[in-house]
């Protein structure tokens, strides 16, 4: 009798497992390197995968993203018409060019992705966190306006502390202070971390909030964008978040590596812009124009800077396409630096291309995991770019986090974006592409910098790899589109 439950049992999970399979197939439409990791998923831990599915894999409504795009380019809609307006009829001032002709790019990211191209930027490069959040902190104590900071990653810990009571200061002489934070990045940050600040006048909201820790539909779908607005006149972004290791003082990573840049200029509207829009997809009530959120820049800046964003609410993969897009014109050389190399077949077919075509290629990935599939992952993908000549290092120092890429020293983008399918079309992201010499040169030369303290991958050292390794990338290989 028992025998015969648990078959017919068994029986039922079967069905509505295939059932299930083929609604992940032909419902919810994937791309298909993921469907079939799905499929194997299901396949193999029936019930659960089903649970894994259900939490993980599910996409975002409709109506979900309605509310994401409902506040498009507040604030600068008639900017970003006219520029279009004026791409499309040939009177648009486009850059001068020197090996690279940017002008493709810019067509690209203004017309499909409504990106503001501006030109009177000051920018600091940051490859250190101790100078970044030094000046981050300068800014937040002499803010008169508004303070709005978002970060994927926010932590409890003493620069946590430090930059909330720098926030709580600026709450207390009558600045409009706005924090997000991402549930998932920040899940071991306790709410009434900023209660403190919420008494003195500020607010803080989370994106996609978690009700039960680790069991959301929405867990795949995360903020990992980094952007700080100052008065409307100052932003920053870049790969850096809230926390002590980010300032290279936790013994598990070492040094922390990683780009992040301080703007002064008219770049600064399209970050504001993408804070409200965040801001507004989680709050009630929203947030309206207002002439202080975009006031009049008067800077001796002469960067040329668009900020482009992409995630899941996004009909196309913006930076994935930027990535694609500035592989294809790099005429001399293509530099990577990139904590997790998981990349589709597109990205990773146009390296090799490049390699083919005499592109010197050099990538630059951590020698040590934050996350242990993850890394093995990227070490597989990367060192099969060695067979197509491509130079491979692992950063030694510490914990390589830097999302860079430069061609040919003229153009570059930099950002909180990995070079990832989680990063490409499940996180919500934003990069600043520089067309600038001068600028991408300073990135080169750190590039270079840390090229010093790393070890090149040969196709040697990777064929003595032990049995277990290979098993790991195996496995990493094969759930790739899921990581």
């Amino acid at each position: 009798m028992m025998t015969h439950i648990v078959s017919n049992v068994m029986t039922v999970i079967l069905v509505l497992n295939f059932i299930f399979a083929v609604a992940v197939i032909f419902l919810e439409r994937k791309d298909t390197a993921s469907t079939w990791a799905w499929l194997l998923v299901l396949t193999f831990i029936p019930i659960v995968g089903f649970l894994l599915y259900v939490f993980l894999g599910r996409g975002i409504s409709k109506e979900r993203i309605f509310d994401l795009q409902m506040q498009k380019k507040l604030g600068l809609k008639d900017e970003i018409a006219e520029q279009i307006k004026e791409i499309k009829e040939g009177t648009f001032p486009f850059p001068e060019t020197n090996s690279i002709d940017p002008k493709e790019l810019i067509y690209m990211v203004s017309i499909y992705d409504d990106s503001l191209f501006t030109t009177n930027n000051e920018v600091d490069l940051f490859t250190d966190g101790t100078k970044k959040f030094e000046q981050l902190l300068k800014d937040i104590e002499t803010a008169t306006h508004h303070i709005h900071l978002q970060y994927y990653i926010y932590r409890s810990d003493q620069l946590g502390k430090t930059i909330r009571n720098a926030l709580i200061d600026a709450a207390k002489r009558g600045v409009q202070v706005r924090v997000l934070i991402d549930a998932w990045g920040s899940t071991s940050l306790k709410r009434n971390f900023f209660k403190p600040l919420e008494e003195a006048g500020g607010e803080v909201e989370t994106f996609f909030p978690i009700l039960v820790p680790y069991l959301s539909p929405r867990l795949q779908y995360r903020n990992h964008r980094k952007i700080v607005v100052i008065d409307g006149k100052i932003g920053y972004t870049g790969g850096f978040n809230v926390g002590d290791e980010y300032l290279g003082v936790v013994k598990k990573f070492g040094y922390w590596r990683d780009n992040h840049v301080r703007i002064v200029g008219d770049a600064v509207y399209a970050l504001q812009n993408r804070f409200l829009m965040d801001w507004n997809s989680q709050h009630k009530p929203k947030l309206l124009f207002d002439p202080a959120y975009f006031p009049l820049m008067v800077t001796e800046g002469d960067r040329d800077i668009q900020i482009v964003t992409s995630g899941p609410d996004s009909t196309m993969e913006q930076i994935k396409l930027v990535y694609l897009k500035m592989i294809n014109m790099a005429k001399k050389e293509i530099l990577i630096q990139t904590p997790y190399y998981i990349p589709d077949d597109s990205i990773h077919e146009a390296l090799k291309l490049a390699l083919l075509s005499g592109v010197k290629v050099r990538l630059q990935i951590p020698n040590k995991p934050d996350h242990i599939l993850v890394y093995w992952a990227t070490y597989s993908f990367a060192a099969e770019l060695l067979n197509y000549g491509a130079t491979v290092e692992t950063y030694e120092k510490g914990f390589m986090h830097s999302k860079t890429i430069v061609i040919d020293g003229e153009i570059t983008s930099l950002g909180s974006t990995n070079f990832d399918n989680r990063s490409f079309r499940l996180d919500f992201e934003v990069n600043a592409i520089f067309y600038d010499i001068d600028f991408s040169q300073k990135v080169r030369e750190a590039f270079i910098q840390d090229s010093q303290h790393s070890q090149v991958l040969t196709k040697e050292i990777y064929a003595e790899r032990g049995l277990l390794i290979k098993i790991k990338e195996g496995l990493a290989r094969l759930i790739s589109p899921l990581l």
